[in-house]
């Protein structure tokens, strides 16, 4: 098993593969030094582990037409087990909420909401997400621009 704190060798395997996760074992190899088979066992631990949970196409959303992003801060009437489930419950059947985080402070949750426009978003705000039970009050902010992205910290 692969411990919390991989080796040198498993972190530069996960750094290529963050990169570019169709990277073969073969180019795994090659890239770290290691023969195919062991950077295969060591690639299955490291998914048995979870420390890769999944592969994915990273998506550009701009050029699929969903360019205007808003951050939404939302507090609930109630911060009761329930209300939190019917919330999140809600809030998986919009496609436009593209992440939503559970927060500390004076905000139950911050959501990151991604629309065609401005228009877009009103509709969706106004016809649609006002309307989820519980929520008392929403803050909205819309970013600039993106200064850093990041898919996860693995150093």
């Amino acid at each position: 098993m692969i411990s919390t704190s991989p080796d040198k060798t498993s972190m530069a395997i996960l750094r290529i593969l963050q990169e570019d996760g169709r990277t073969t074992i073969n180019e795994l190899a090659d890239c770290v030094g290691l023969s195919a088979s062991a950077v295969a066992r060591r690639v299955r631990l490291l998914e048995e582990a979870r420390i890769i949970s999944g592969y994915a196409a990273l998506i550009d959303e701009v050029e699929l037409g969903f360019g205007f992003s808003v951050f939404v801060s939302v507090k609930l009437d109630r911060q009761v087990d329930s209300a939190l489930a019917k919330f999140e419950a809600a809030i998986r059947a919009f496609p436009e909420v593209v992440d939503c985080w559970l927060m500390t402070g004076n905000r139950d949750y911050l959501l990151r909401v991604s629309t065609r426009g401005l228009a877009e978003f009103e509709r969706f705000l106004v016809g649609r997400f006002t309307k989820v039970p519980g929520v008392a009050s929403i803050e909205s902010s819309i970013p600039l621009r993106r200064v850093k992205t990041g898919l996860a910290r693995i150093s």
